[in-house]
């Protein structure tokens, strides 16, 4: 524990490092801050049914991406979610436009127009979502939480251009963490978000371990526990990688051509991930399970009224059996669009490296495909049963729902994956000034001369 703490003391002996946390914390408060005032014209004492409306199920999903601002009817309500949206559409979009396609192969400067892009595309998707955010205020709070009238055009008009104005600055405040901060910002504003559901969420599962007489203390540390332990299996997944040999021919001056026959060469590993695809599967299933829902409300049948309860239980069997399976689907899909193992061979190719006992060039493609495809598999059935794993709690534990989310799902593991990529960074500066990093002693690294 001295060695942790003394690392972290390292870490405000760098001036610039100490000088990207401030900012990315100073950032991230007035993000929160920004949570927590709600639209003009909306009473904020009057906020009870929109509250009652995210306890549970796909509305507590959504305000915990929002960190709350979804339930305080927040100048921030829509988040950074129509961003995220946005940068998936732009993704999936580069597989068959060939414009995109270009952009991509450009460097910086076509890295600087698909961010443009991104970003046009985010304030279009705000403008659909802002006006659905409205007429879902209107609809479920009482008329006279409505300062401006109910229905009000001017309260339309001026809500809209708010939420607008709140997603583009929350986009901004992201890239400017990603920039002049530290870790990757729009990763961090959610994962603040999320982090700020997390008190509420535990007290409400205390006081119903101890008020109900339901397991008193004694549940509670073994809930904790397993809570770790989840967060263990996460970081394992977010962190395991397949290990692929490569060799390079030596680069020799004096001609010294034997030795690189002989296999001389400089030995280096190809780093492939247990789940290269992130929590982007999760995202796309939930995406998925609003419809059959969505669908069967529009008809008043008994089978439709039925199915729309089936998938309106997040913690239901038959919502999680059908959640798991189209997280192995897009687990599968979003690893072949995001890993061109074609490229892969052919930079490997053209730098000189090969695998051993693989040909370059299509060998080396199909052998990399192949071990995708392998790894792929396990991979996802773990990502599904952490993505799962909330139903188990609640059904097998009897947690309460808001807490049951904290174990796993995109909640758990887009913390996990933050708090890593964030960690790393900080190491990357640490090593840099000749410190050992976080996990490692804190004693001073000796420069190389």
């Amino acid at each position: 524990m001295k060695k942790f703490i003394d690392s972290l003391v390292n870490v405000w002996k760098i001036e610039e490092l100490k000088n990207r946390i401030l900012l990315t914390l100073g950032l991230l408060l007035v993000y929160r801050f920004g949570a927590q005032i709600t639209l003009p014209g909306i009473d904020a004492t009057k906020l009870g049914n929109l509250t009652d409306q995210t306890d549970q199920g796909i509305g507590w999903l959504i305000d915990v991406f929002t960190g709350g601002a979804f339930s305080q009817a927040s100048i921030f309500a829509l988040g950074i979610m129509p961003y995220i949206s946005a940068s998936i559409v732009v993704q999936l979009m580069g597989i068959a436009v060939p414009y995109l396609q270009k952009l991509q192969k450009d460097g910086e400067s076509g890295r600087k127009k698909i961010n443009q892009i991104t970003r046009w595309l985010t304030i279009a998707i705000t403008l659909v979502q802002g006006p659905g955010y409205i007429y879902n205020l209107y609809s479920t709070l009482p008329p006279d939480a409505f300062l401006l009238g109910f229905n009000s055009f001017q309260f339309l008009f001026s809500a809209v251009l708010i939420l607008v104005t709140g997603t583009i600055f929350a986009m901004w405040l992201g890239e400017k963490i990603t920039d002049k901060g530290i870790g990757n910002g729009i990763s961090l504003l959610i994962m603040v978000g999320i982090i700020a559901r997390m008190p509420q969420a535990f007290m409400q599962e205390i006081a119903s371990r101890t008020s109900q007489a339901n397991g008193g203390a004694l549940m509670i540390v073994l809930e904790i526990i397993i809570w770790l332990l989840v967060i263990v299996a996460s970081i394992l997944l977010v962190m395991a990688v397949r290990k692929i040999q490569v060799q390079y021919a030596r680069r020799t001056v004096s001609g010294d051509f034997e030795q690189d026959l002989m296999g001389g060469g400089d030995r280096q590993f190809i780093p492939l991930k247990l789940n290269a695809s992130g929590v982007m599967p999760i995202i796309f299933a939930q995406a998925i399970m609003f419809i059959p829902a969505a669908l069967a409300g529009l008809s008043q049948s008994d089978g439709a009224q039925s199915i729309a309860t089936m998938f309106k239980n997040p913690f239901g069997l038959v919502y999680n059996l059908v959640f798991a399976l189209l997280i192995i689907v897009f687990t599968y899909f979003y690893t072949a669009i995001t890993i061109p193992t074609n490229k892969m061979a052919d930079d490997l190719k053209r730098s000189g490296g090969f695998i051993p006992g693989i040909k370059p060039g299509s060998e080396t493609s199909d052998f990399l495909d192949k071990i995708m495809s392998l790894i792929t598999f396990p991979g996802s059935l773990y990502l599904a049963v952490i993505a799962v794993f909330p139903a188990i709690a609640v059904s097998l534990m009897g947690v309460q729902g808001s807490w049951a989310y904290f174990y796993g799902g995109t909640s758990l593991l887009i913390m996990v994956g933050v708090a890593i990529d964030t960690i790393q960074q900080i190491n990357s500066y640490l090593l840099n000034k000749h410190y050992d990093g976080l996990m490692k002693s804190g004693k001073n690294r000796k420069a190389v001369a």
